[in-house]
């Protein structure tokens, strides 16, 4: 009994058939027009009151020649790097690029290397281009370098060509300068002269600084008024300057914008325990609290300089528990809230727990922060250590390539933030090496060319790990991290070219392929009824059904990105469906001819038209893996939309066109074969 119930009989399988075309038709449906659907259910509540379930709205994913955004082609520094590992570090170029990219959040970005030392970086719908650039050019280059045995002084040529250069750079600056003073716009000039490139093209702003984040500037610019300039050439570390205050503004809390934020000028004293964090110390928890219990008996705010060089543990012991003047952010929570929210200037703190110990703390001051806009016409300058860097580094083969990973810690001697990272197998083997061989000598550590620590190493480091130290608030060793881990560049890279496209001009490039797509396929909807009749029809409803499918997959596949290319063969992808329409309709027609019955000659049609059906779309797929392996990206988009298109058009005709014809060629057709195929 229970065979015969699943035994289905012909007209059974073809009903069944048909039913599921139509289920995934509607399915199709909701996902390709999923907002006017909503759009009437939204009126159907206006008028019954009655809600109908919505659907999710799915976007398609629009490249960049469509939906506007910037092409990006950065070159490799492949100087230092031998001829056999060029490939190497060029794949890895592309990979930290990707992932840092992946971090900004662009929508499907294409990232790809392209010789010679190339890099193409493809950013669709994006808004801000110069934030991206930042990002890209921003990761970091990390390299653990080792000091040279000997040092020298600057030969004759290079003090030739420091001070030639140094010349040339001061009579532009001067020049300048006498052009913002007699009122010419500061941005255009900035744009036009400035060295920094972060800043010129933004006309020279550098955004908001304070004491924190930049003191050199702060300093030069604290006493002018709003909108003046610098009336005469400032120096700085990082060349001659033309200044200009923007504006400025106190500081405030962005979670609570009525808030002005503070810092502290603060002391403390530490004791610290065998458990604690980073600690050297041999005292139990319990000896280290009753120790700083016995201090705060005798400690007031005239001893507590003496009583911290005696007694607290750090660096910041000898001058009398010192931490300068600091944020909320760069200290741990337990540290701030106590310093910032519950003790008065003079005041010494109850005995204060955090991660590395007990703390008594002396606040001295406290004052508002000063945020200045300012911007900035930069001219360059060289000094000795451009040439000599004071002391000579020489590359170790340790970088960023062999860095596992980077996290956020605290120093125990002074509580600040400083960034440690971990090496793999092979970098902790080198770094351990490299430790050896320089026993009581310093390792620099540079980032993006610039050190920014230089430790003495005082015996062997096995485990694989280091540590950055520095004047890191936490916001700056977080931002670190989050760029050490999204990848350390094996090598440098500089933008040679960056090329923006509209997002106007994906727009005409969309109307114009729907409407050669539309015109097109009203011609081929035309030309079957005409010439195929009733069976035309039919092609045209299958038609209709491969393009709601194939429209449904491009929003529905992870990854998919619809562009130009993409659109041309899905177009072109239309034109195989309905070929193979043609194909079957012409066996069915000679079929007619030698007077079968429709049932015996639409088998037999689809029976003979299948091989060549068959072999052109295999051979046209072969062409589309070989385009698509072998090619670039728009070529790419081209072959993957027509494959997709081919593999969908292949059940339209031979599942789709077959069904309906069963179902909808009835007895009433044997007797108006003319209305069915015509002549």
């Amino acid at each position: 009994m229970l065979q015969k119930l699943f035994q289905l009989n012909p007209k059974a399988k073809i009903l069944r058939t048909f039913v599921f075309i139509l289920l995934i038709t509607c399915g199709g449906l909701l996902i390709t027009g999923g907002q006017y659907y909503n759009q009437i259910t939204d009126k159907i509540y206006e008028k019954t009151k009655i809600k109908l379930p919505d659907v999710k709205e799915i976007p398609f994913r629009l490249g960049l020649d469509l939906q506007g955004g910037t092409h990006l082609v950065y070159q490799a520094d492949m100087k230092d790097v031998p001829d056999g590992d060029r490939v190497v570090a060029l794949e890895g170029v592309r990979d930290v690029i990707e992932r840092r990219v992946n971090m900004f959040g662009v929508s499907e970005p294409l990232v790809q290397t392209s010789q010679p030392n190339r890099i193409v970086v493809e950013l669709a719908g994006i808004k801000d281009v110069n934030e991206a650039i930042n990002m890209i050019g921003e990761t970091p280059l990390l390299e653990f370098k080792e000091q040279m045995l000997e040092d020298r002084e600057m030969t004759e040529e290079e003090l030739a060509d420091m001070e030639e250069f140094n010349r040339i750079s001061e009579e532009k600056a001067i020049d300048v300068l006498a052009k913002v003073l007699e009122g010419e716009g500061f941005a255009a000039l900035a744009k036009t002269n400035s060295d920094d490139q972060n800043t010129k093209d933004n006309g020279g702003d550098l955004g908001f600084v304070t004491n924190k984040t930049n003191p050199q500037i702060v300093e030069l610019v604290k006493d002018l008024e709003v909108g003046n300039t610098t009336e005469e050439l400032q120096k700085t570390s990082e060349g001659l300057e033309i200044l200009k205050l923007v504006t400025k503004k106190k500081k405030t809390n962005p979670f609570k914008e009525d808030e002005i934020e503070k810092e502290v000028k603060a002391s403390h004293i530490l004791i610290s325990y065998k458990d604690a964090e980073k600690s050297e110390s041999e005292l139990t928890k319990e000896e280290a609290l009753n120790k700083i219990k016995e201090i705060e008996k005798e400690i007031t705010s005239e001893n507590f300089v003496e009583m911290a060089k005696e007694h607290s543990v750090g660096p910041s012991g000898p001058d009398g528990g010192s931490l300068g003047w600091f944020d909320r952010s760069s200290m741990v929570k337990p540290f701030s809230d106590t310093v910032f929210d519950n003790q008065k200037i003079g005041e010494v703190s109850y005995i204060v727990e955090t991660m590395f110990g007990y703390h008594l703390i002396l606040k001295e001051e406290e004052r508002d922060i000063e945020e200045y806009k300012v911007s900035r016409i930069l001219f360059r300058i060289k000094t000795k250590r451009d040439y000599i860097n004071e002391i000579e580094w020489k590359n170790t083969e340790l970088t960023g390539k062999q860095l596992e990973r980077a996290i956020v810690q605290f120093d125990p001697n002074d509580n600040m933030p400083e960034v440690g990272l971990q090496f793999d197998g092979e970098g902790a083997k080198m770094f351990e090496e490299i430790t050896e061989r320089n026993l009581g000598k310093r390792i620099a550590i540079f980032l993006d060319s610039y050190s920014i620590s230089a430790p003495t190493v005082n015996s062997k480091i096995s485990g694989g790990k280091a540590v950055i130290s520095g004047k890191f608030t936490i916001k700056e060793a977080k931002l670190l991290v989050q760029r050490l881990n999204a990848g350390a560049l094996p090598v440098p890279i500089d933008l040679i070219s960056q090329q923006t496209v509209g997002a106007s001009l994906g727009e005409e490039s969309v109307a114009a392929s729907m409407k050669a797509g539309i015109i097109g396929l009203i011609a081929v909807v035309i030309f079957m009824i005409l010439y195929y009749r009733f069976v035309g029809l039919i092609a045209v409803m299958s038609l209709a059904i491969y393009g709601i499918l194939v429209l449904a997959i491009f929003k529905t596949w992870p990854g998919f990105t619809v562009s130009l290319s993409g659109l041309a063969g899905f177009i072109l992808s239309i034109g195989m469906a309905v070929d193979a329409n043609v194909l079957i309709f012409e066996r069915f027609r000679e079929e007619l001819r030698e007077r079968k019955p429709l049932s015996i000659a639409v088998k037999d049609a689809f029976a003979r038209a299948w091989p060549s059906i068959r072999d052109g779309n295999i051979s046209t797929v072969v062409t589309c893996l070989i385009l698509y392996s072998f090619t670039t990206s728009v070529v790419k988009g081209f072959a993957l939309t027509l494959m997709l298109g081919i593999g969908i058009s292949m059940f339209s005709a031979i599942i789709v066109t077959r069904t309906f014809l069963e179902v909808f060629l009835g007895k009433w057709a044997e007797k108006r074969r003319w209305l069915i195929i015509g002549k």
